[in-house]
């Protein structure tokens, strides 16, 4: 990782274990209306976004893909200047199931391979046909009065078997996982032949993570940090209320007026120098450049050890809470 007061390199880039090189910044696509997200994305790239991040589940695979293929056709870009991440689904952890998952992500986005795809939860489900209901989402049947998450006995080791052979299908470059901890990581790599190239997991200065962090770095693990920005994103949802924001903390807003910049570029900072990458969300073009403008500043020693001190273990996006009060299943993954 990282020095406390290191700057990144100039192209706010993370190196991966192979020495790949990910943007990181990136554009979160998780809640974004999906007629809303073929232009936020074209404008992404066009202000200088290369770095997108997509899942099965977000249910806008197809519009992402819309707007890369705007950018590509209008010659804003080459293909291979993009980093394009998507998610394996909870119901497609099967062997049988994996290729056929990815197949239909890349179909969506228009795309002959992705950069990255990883495991987005280690929550195996019961299988439901991409025929039957795309994207499954999480109840095993939503029309019964009282439905729930039907979970699958499928090890991490055959999932992570067949994510193996997409690598060695030319599907994807890179695999990883996401929501995962240290325990279920160790496991992985005592079995895998393709080390996961990226592990990302929420994190933000209210859950930093530090053990977590400190374990993937001494395992050439690149860290991605999804709701960098901590809880905004949780606010709509009713799993955060605005009094929940980092950004109105004294040490954030202090560091904002001394830097002239805003809280959330404080914050997306403070997170790109612990050596992460982020992918934070917006729907506004303005606060688009704002999230990417963060290579002209740098954060003190003193302010980076400040924001480490807000600390609180406190976790928005828990299987273990959500999917009891929105799936009506107890299925915690954390302690």
């Amino acid at each position: 990782m990282m020095s406390p007061d290191a700057t990144p390199s100039p192209d706010l880039s993370l190196a991966l274990a192979d020495g790949t090189r990910v943007p990181a910044v990136g554009l979160g696509t998780w809640k974004i209306d999906r007629a809303e997200t073929p232009e936020l994305v074209h404008a992404a790239i066009a202000c200088g976004y290369r770095h997108i991040d997509c899942a099965c589940d977000y249910g806008n695979e197809t519009e992402v893909g819309g707007g890369i293929h705007r950018a590509l056709t209008e010659g804003l870009v080459r293909r291979d200047e993009l980093w394009i991440t998507s998610k394996l689904w909870n119901t497609y952890h099967h062997p049988d199931h994996v290729r056929a998952a990815c197949e239909r992500s890349l179909h969506d986005l228009g795309l002959d391979y992705l950069d990255l795809y990883l495991i987005h939860f280690p929550i195996p489900q019961a299988y439901i046909p991409i025929e039957e209901r795309y994207p499954p989402g999480w109840f095993v049947d939503p029309d019964v009065p009282s439905p729930r998450m039907e979970l699958a006995p499928v090890a991490v080791s055959e999932t992570w078997g067949a994510m193996e052979a997409l690598v060695e299908a030319g599907l994807v470059r890179q695999i990883g996982v996401s929501n995962f901890n240290v325990a279920l990581i160790r496991d992985l790599l005592s079995h895998a032949t393709i080390n996961p190239a990226m592990l990302q997991v929420e994190r933000h200065p209210y859950l930093a993570q530090a053990k977590l962090l400190r374990f993937c770095d001494e395992q050439g693990i690149g860290v991605t940090g999804f709701s960098p920005l901590g809880a905004p994103s949780y606010v709509p949802l009713g799993m955060a209320t605005a009094a929940d924001s980092a950004m109105t903390e004294t040490v954030v807003q202090d560091a904002a007026h001394h830097l002239d910049v805003t809280p959330a570029q404080v914050l997306l900072r403070w997170a790109v120098q612990r050596g992460c990458a982020v992918i934070p969300k917006t729907r506004r073009v303005e606060r688009l450049r704002e999230n990417l403008a963060l290579d002209d500043f740098a954060l003190s020693e003193a302010q980076m050890n400040a924001l480490d001190l807000l600390d609180r273990n406190h976790r928005f996006n828990d299987p273990g809470v959500f999917c009891e009060t929105g799936f009506n299943t107890f299925c915690p993954i954390f302690e």
